[in-house]
């Protein structure tokens, strides 16, 4: 099979760790007899000092003329200062509104080989965190009105949340058939205390939930939430919840796994196209520097053969090859234990990859 893909290099560390999974995509091609096409685009920060503008007209038709869509990380601290229509995260905004990608898939859970490495104690850990984060992509307060204007109190800033019923459908449904296929669990996350928009999400998942008899539905309110991921991490199977919730949350996630730099992440519509991404951001204090950990881009590699191409023995190839390296006790700097000396550069860390898919 033949897949044109888009590369949204980005930003920072982006492109070292786009390049260590374009390595893995091509290896895996060959070993199945695939082949791939990648073609560079500009998206982001260096989108910005090309062009002017975050996402380029040029970028959008291209991804939604690609198969799929690879992405390091958008974002730093020179194009802080800018007005909120030329930041570089609207390029993300922009890509998934343009391919319609209303679902974020993050899986987050503690490699056997890093337990170490997570903050929470081993008796918080020991039965095992295998938690599939669902996160609504286009609506919420990210999508909703805002502005500024003038009050009593000078001038006031608002950003709107607001969610319909058919987006809250669909992404309880893509939750609920995620769970078919796992622990038969879903934990819905909202304010339905104080949000009326969190009461309607609550009411419709309800309703989806009808639909799926086999499958418990838990609902959770956010803040209660943030601190059971903490204290008890293992009774979560899977989680859905709205964009800004999700956000957060499976940042949060992140960390309890022991580092942001191994959760891989994809973003989904109703077409086969999607866009793969890290779930961390462009660390430019690390930036051209041969640190950065290149696991979550290449699992997100991973996720692009499986949800976009339907090739799970080439998902699967991936992901073993990175158990078996962890394993084996090879690490980067922010997966480095105590008992480790010297931790492997991002072409390191990609070339024992490379090694491992046999």
């Amino acid at each position: 099979m033949d897949f044109n893909i888009a590369l949204l290099k980005g930003d920072g560390i982006g492109p070292e760790i786009v390049d260590s999974a374009v390595a893995v995509l091509d290896k895996v091609a060959a070993k199945y007899g695939h082949k791939f096409t990648f073609t560079p685009y500009l998206a982001g920060g260096c989108a910005i000092d090309a062009t002017g503008i975050p996402l380029p007209e040029e970028t959008v038709k291209a991804c939604q003329a690609s198969d799929s869509v690879l992405l390091g990380a958008v974002g730093g601290p020179k194009w802080d200062t800018l007005p909120g229509h030329l930041r570089p995260e609207k390029a993300l905004l922009g890509v998934r509104h343009a391919l319609g990608l209303y679902t974020n898939i993050r899986p987050a859970k503690i490699y056997p080989a890093l337990k170490g490495a997570s903050p929470l104690r081993p008796d918080i850990i020991d039965n095992g965190v295998d938690i599939v984060m669902i996160r609504e992509l286009t609506g919420g307060i990210y999508f909703g009105e805002r502005g500024r204007r003038q009050g009593a109190g000078g001038e006031e800033a608002f950003d709107t949340e607001c969610y319909s019923e058919m987006e809250v459908e669909r992404i309880a449904r893509v939750a609920f058939e995620t769970a078919r296929k796992r622990g038969h669990v879903v934990t819905s996350i909202d304010k339905a205390n104080v949000l009326e928009s969190s009461r309607l999400w609550r009411e419709v998942v309800h309703r989806v939930a009808k639909d799926y008899p086999d499958c418990e539905c838990v609902d959770m309110l956010v803040d209660n939430a943030a601190m059971q991921l903490v204290k008890n991490p293992s009774q979560f199977d899977v989680v859905v919840t709205s964009n800004m919730f999700g956000d957060i949350l499976s940042d949060e996630s992140s960390q309890i796994t022991g580092s942001i730099g191994m959760l891989a992440s994809a973003s989904l519509g109703d077409t086969k196209c999607g866009m793969y991404e890290p779930i961390h951001g462009s660390a430019p204090d690390i930036a051209g520097q041969n640190k950065a950990n290149p696991i979550a881009t290449i699992l997100s590699a991973a996720m692009m053969f499986r949800y976009s191409f339907d090739l799970e023995d080439e998902a699967v190839c991936i992901e073993k090859a990175v158990d078996d390296v962890l394993e084996a006790g090879y690490r980067t700097a922010d997966i480095l234990g105590s008992s480790d000396t010297k931790p492997l550069s991002c072409t390191e860390m990609t070339k024992v990859i490379l090694d491992y898919i046999k």
